[in-house]
């Protein structure tokens, strides 16, 4: 009897030493909480800085494209629409008497299609064919291109085209102006 106590004690603190030696249990699974953010940015406008249309005589007609307009809208909103518009100042050469000026009214402006896009939603041109170019004014913007609806960012990318009405009564010389875009 005496055998059998000391071999049941003897196995008992054997199977103590095996279960606190025993290594800890992993987990099966862990998790990371991970966060990053979204900056705000611009919403901006980039125009040639100079464009020559071409030349003709008094009377005629001067067709020229202005170049690549882009839109850059990195405003990253729930609602990213804007609306690009253009204006214009007198057109003169020489000391700016009537004969040496081309009023902005004389000039249409056609946006034409765009000619890149990027992002959601929808992209609209002010004038979306030749047919609907507009006269340009120093007082009041013309719609150039406009976006409305989609989200986060988005580019937009038109190539105008102005007509000049160049009056009968103009003196010849170069004619210089100026075509402000903005974009709200």
């Amino acid at each position: 009897m005496r055998t059998v106590k000391i071999c049941l004690a003897g196995a008992a603190a054997a199977a103590m030493v095996g279960f606190l030696a025993a290594p800890a249990a992993a987990a099966p699974t862990d998790t990371t909480t991970v966060t990053f953010e979204v900056l705000a940015g611009t919403l901006d406008i980039d125009a040639p800085a100079a464009a020559d249309l071409g030349d003709g005589a008094p009377g005629s007609t001067i067709t020229g494209a202005l170049g690549p307009v882009t839109v850059t809208d990195s405003r990253g909103a729930a609602d990213a629409s804007w609306a690009a518009t253009v204006t214009s100042t007198v057109f003169q050469t020489g000391g700016g008497t009537a004969a040496e000026t081309v009023e902005p009214e004389l000039i249409d402006y056609w946006s034409g299609p765009a000619t890149a896009t990027t992002g959601t939603g929808t992209f609209t041109p002010g004038q979306a064919a030749a047919v609907n170019a507009a006269p340009l004014s120093s007082v009041t913007p013309l719609p150039a291109f406009t976006h409305t609806g989609g989200t986060g960012g988005n580019t937009a990318t038109w190539n105008p085209t102005l007509i000049v009405h160049v009056p009968l009564d103009s003196i010849a010389g170069v004619y210089t102006g100026t075509v402000t875009h903005s974009v709200a």
